[in-house]
């Protein structure tokens, strides 16, 4: 099978899944949730009560109820095949939560520790330093792409776009196909 008839975005939530299941038990529920948003606010020493640490809490909350309720499981956790079905209802269906706009505002605003409304280099290299463990020379090439205006910053649109791409585009080229490495 060939990438183009590849299904992109399985593949990139499928990778999302393994990275998000903390205690490889094949399985998310709201604990895997809970260190997500954790390492972000130990990465970046918020206090818990910071708006920031808040926002994505909340964000983390209501998004995995959102999975829950696209899965229509029972039971409080989800498989990787539940995940990306239900992660794809989730993006679309906006009416309860706008998972690409609220999650990114959200990470956005964490990772922009300057609040200038850009992220540096030095800002995406914590990011993926402190956050996603992440040191390779190869994820820094994502800054590159991300940054599509080549004006050495990632905007906020420029951010909110490659969540929009993570999500939505089948094109493995694409910036926001990138965040997890190449597919």
């Amino acid at each position: 099978m060939t990438a183009a008839a590849q299904d992109i975005i399985a593949l990139k939530l499928e990778r999302t899944f393994d990275d998000m299941d903390a205690n490889r038990d094949g399985y998310l529920d709201w604990t895997d949730y809970q260190k997500l948003a954790d390492r972000y606010i130990q990465a970046y020493r918020l206090d818990k009560d910071d708006r920031r640490a808040r926002a994505l809490q909340t964000f983390c909350q209501i998004y995995w109820l959102e999975l829950l309720r696209h899965a229509g499981v029972e039971g409080d956790r989800l498989t990787k095949d539940q995940f990306v079905t239900a992660s794809r209802l989730a993006v679309i269906d906006t009416s309860r939560l706008n998972v690409t706009e609220g999650g990114g505002h959200a990470i956005f605003d964490i990772i922009d520790t300057n609040g200038d409304n850009e992220i540096s280099k030095d800002e995406f290299a914590r990011f993926l330093r402190d956050v996603w463990k992440s040191d390779s020379p190869e994820a820094m090439d994502m800054f590159v792409k991300l940054d599509t205006d080549g004006d050495g910053a990632i905007s906020r649109h420029e951010f909110i776009r490659a969540i929009r791409e993570f999500y939505l585009s089948n094109d493995p080229e694409a910036p926001g196909s990138l965040f997890f490495g190449r597919v």
